[in-house]
């Protein structure tokens, strides 16, 4: 937990903290947390620098305007859940209404079967019921293309304003280090 220097004469605490390595924005990860007083850790695994397990950090335990710093650490974490959030939200209502256009299409179908069945079949309700019931089997793969185009859009400028807050607060963090 404590480190003595070569020359021995001072004694550096340290805190730890471990970040997961995989994903598409450990490089940001890194760099950001570098800006709020941490560094790797050399006992950090070669595997993780290559995105596979977990990264450990590093910083002095009585670093100056520590206060600060773990106050802009926990916003930029909480920037970082809302990007996943922003970016989860670009596929999950697409989703649902596909979802529900197809179980409708399938409704629409079996109402349609039962109506064949019959006896004596009824010809003219099978194909009035065959009909929206093919379309809601072939229109959700239309349907969630477009929703996910037209919510990516929205999507897209929401996260670039969160990348600016990031970069905001990796600044201000690394301006207390100085």
């Amino acid at each position: 937990m404590s480190e003595i220097r070569e020359d021995g004469t001072s004694f550096v605490g340290y805190e730890y903290k471990e970040i997961p390595a995989g994903g598409e924005r450990a490089s940001l990860c890194l760099d950001c947390y570098q800006s709020f007083g941490w560094a790797i850790d050399e006992r950090t695994p070669e595997q993780a620098l290559r995105g596979k397990g977990k990264i450990l950090l590093k910083r002095n335990r009585k670093i100056i305007n520590k206060m600060e710093l773990t106050r802009l650490q926990r916003h930029f974490e909480s920037c970082l859940r809302e990007l996943d959030e922003l970016e989860r939200s670009k596929t999950s209502q697409a989703t649902i209404c596909s979802v529900t256009v197809g179980l409708l299409g399938t409704a629409f179908l079996a109402g349609a079967t039962f109506a064949v069945t019959h006896t004596p079949p009824l010809v003219p309700l099978t194909i009035l019921l065959a009909i929206p019931g093919f379309i809601g089997w072939i229109l959700p793969m239309f349907l969630y293309r477009a929703m996910v185009r037209r919510r990516t859009r929205v999507v897209d400028e929401l996260m670039e304003r969160k990348y600016d807050e990031i970069y905001e607060i990796c600044e201000k963090g690394q301006n207390l280090l100085l």
